[in-house]
């Protein structure tokens, strides 16, 4: 049933300058391979209003001509005198950066408390990557025109065209994307049509339509799915075998849930099922985003599943001797779809293919595992049947472990003593950190999963390896120490050295969030790039990223309880602190402080931020295609001992491009 229009206006438009960082920077603020995320943008506009309650339909035409058309019929975009910039609300919209209807999140009636387009970014950015941008509006018994050109500018102001119906309201904006800023200038429509039908399953009650010309005619094709993901994910899954029925379920915080931590609103809907075999459906959403690398939420699914089905064979007495079930025994036969709501979700980039709100582990943990070993105890058989094809995956797994540890096993290892290491003997799944100090090793080592994660804490900082020869690499104790955990023989760029002692599938270098630690991080690199190169081409070396601030936000309100934040540099700390202001904190409530290295975090705190796979932020290191020479040279600049003059050189050309924290 559609809402009643609750006075959307101008003065609901919030402006928070113009095109011009979009101009400048265009891969900051959308996919530069094709147009397709600049028309998601209006697409979740559109969808918004659905969302709201207020669109029941939803068309997407792409055009020959390479133009894309989104049509709804919800209120229409405000086309009245913004009350500070003087000039019609839909051209706020289209061409001032952070402005729109959807920061108001404090107030629990607020139409756009729980929505897909928070940063008030999504469609200036389809607009400055226009050669030309159309906007046709029906609302209040008129029909408005307003048209911009390249990069956004104004064309044809606002203008009356005519008279609309009583009924008659909705917003069309058609767009022609400017080839220059994409590597293709073409819509993909197979990734259009996956979304509208993803959408079509989270709002049932719109109807998404999408029509693609070819030779002068459209072919149409309509999703509406008013069961929603009962009928979308069964759907998804035809063909599909599954070994017990779908477990499907929805669950939201309420008024009366008095929860500690999420406001009201805020919850999961889902949908799970195991299969013997075949391709698996995995999809998930925020807000009706498609988070196509996943995020915290998939993690948080993860772990409320894992300890639903651990509980469920724990009481039945399924479990085997010896045999120990990790998540990934659980998930990996796995199908399932995820949409989740949160107030106020964080993306990695404005691309938003990745949640990384740490709130949402919690979150979708907390809504699922009560339900689900409910719904396993009720239905004992179909969980049997999980149990039974869990157990084997786990012992499938084990059994390739066992056959690894057995090649390894004619040699004797013999482990450094300050190596800490893990029970697990599965390399597929064992992590090393490679620590900086005995403070900080020691709080790993507190902080970690001793399942499957070891520490090795080195002493002060590490030698320049850049022109060591490998025959005296060894005399240096840290550096065997490295070589002896690793399991891994030091080698050359082209050779192919025995990777089957790797004890560790993830070696991860953890420092401090400063410039020493930055250092560090450059030596244990060197090292690595230079003695130890398949590692690297291999995807085993990370680098781990420990937030340098923390932030402490008071309770603000009944739906927002008090939480700590944290940022890994002074731009993300800015970026939180806007964030607080949007959703209404009051400025200079909460605390900020400095971590002064990792040795002063709690393990707590370790975890959370830095351990914990599920939230915390790592960088891969890898050589890209074509690049190892040019890596090598660089290398070569900055750590050989002869090239300081051509390292000062670089400094005084480069030098002010670093933003570096030196205090």
């Amino acid at each position: 049933m559609a809402r009643k229009d609750s006075g959307y206006t101008a003065e609901d438009i919030e402006i928070l300058e113009d095109l011009s960082p979009i101009l400048h920077r265009p891969g900051m603020y959308t996919d530069p391979v094709n147009p397709n995320h600049a028309l998601v943008e209006i697409i979740d506009n559109a969808a918004d209003e659905g969302l709201a309650g207020f669109a029941k339909n939803v068309a997407v035409t792409l055009y020959e001509d390479g133009s894309a058309e989104v049509v709804d019929d919800g209120r229409g975009i405000p086309v009245d005198i913004h009350p500070k910039k003087k000039i019609p609300a839909v051209q706020v919209i289209f061409t001032t950066l952070h402005s729109g209807g959807k920061f108001r999140k404090t107030d629990k009636d607020a139409v756009y408390r729980i929505a897909g387009g928070l940063h008030g970014v999504g469609v200036c950015v389809s607009n400055a990557l226009s050669t030309k941008l159309e906007v046709d509006v029906k609302r209040d018994g008129a029909a408005w025109r307003i048209v911009f050109g390249p990069n956004g500018q104004l064309k044809e102001p606002l203008r009356k065209t005519g008279n609309a119906g009583p009924r008659e309201t909705g917003t069309r904006v058609r767009f022609w994307p400017d080839a220059k800023y994409f590597d293709s200038p073409k819509i993909v429509p197979a990734d259009i049509a996956a979304l509208l039908r993803a959408k079509a399953m989270l709002l049932p009650g719109v109807k998404f339509t999408l029509n693609v010309e070819k030779g002068g005619k459209f072919e149409t094709t309509q999703w509406h799915f008013p069961e929603g993901i009962r009928g979308y994910f069964a759907n998804a899954m035809a063909g599909a075998e599954p070994v017990a029925s779908s477990f499907l379920g929805e669950r939201y915080i309420s008024a009366q849930s008095e929860s500690d931590s999420f406001a009201e609103g805020e919850g999961a809907l889902w949908a799970i099922a195991w299969t013997a075999d075949g391709e698996l459906v995995n999809e998930s959403y925020v807000n009706m985003i498609p988070t196509r690398h996943g995020g915290t939420h998939v993690s948080g699914l993860r772990e409320g599943v894992y300890n639903a089905i651990r509980n469920f064979i724990d009481l039945h007495a399924m479990g085997q001797r010896g045999l120990k079930v990790v998540p990934e025994d659980v998930w990996s036969r796995a199908n399932y779809v995820l949409a989740v709501k949160m107030l106020d979700p964080q993306f990695k980039g404005q691309v938003k293919n990745e949640l990384i709100s740490r709130d949402a582990v919690k979150l979708t943990a907390q809504m699922v595992r009560d339900p689900f070993e409910l719904w396993l105890n009720q239905h004992v058989d179909e969980g049997k049947r999980i149990a039974d094809l869990v157990i084997r995956q786990a012992m499938a797994r084990t059994r390739a472990a066992q056959k690894v540890e057995r090649r390894k096993s004619s040699g004797v290892a013999v482990l450094p003593g300050k190596l800490t290491d893990c029970a697990s003997d599965d390399p597929e799944r064992n992590e090393l950190f490679i620590v900086e100090g005995d403070s900080a090793g020691g709080s790993a080592k507190q902080a970690r999963d001793k399942e499957f994660q070891a520490v090795l804490p080195l002493k002060g900082k590490p030698k320049n390896t850049w022109q060591d020869s490998p025959d005296t690499l060894y005399a240096n104790k840290e550096i065997e120490a490295i070589a002896l955990a690793v399991g891994v023989d030091h080698h050359k760029p082209g050779d192919s050295p025995d990777l089957s002692g790797l004890r560790y599938r993830k070696i991860i270098i953890l420092a401090d969030a400063d410039v020493d630690g930055s250092h560090i991080q450059v030596l244990l690199l060197t090292l690595f790039f230079r003695h130890f190169p398949k590692l690297i081409e291999k995807g085993h070396v990370y680098v781990a990223q420990p937030p340098l601030f923390r932030i402490d936000v008071p309770a603000h309100g009944k739906n927002k309880p008090a939480r700590k934040l944290y940022a890994l540099d002074k731009q993300e700390l800015a970026s939180l602190e806007e964030k607080l202001e949007d959703e209404g904190v009051r400025e200079g409530s909460w605390s900020v402080s400095r971590f002064k290295g990792l040795g002063e975090m709690s393990p707590e705190q370790l975890w959370e931020t830095t351990l914990n796979p599920d939230t915390r932020r790592m960088l891969p290191v890898l050589v890209e295609d074509g690049q190892l020479e040019i890596s090598n040279d660089i290398f070569n600049m900055m750590m050989a001992k002869e090239n300081a003059q051509q390292r000062r050189e670089w400094m005084e050309t480069y030098g002010n491009l670093v933003d570096a924290d030196i205090s």
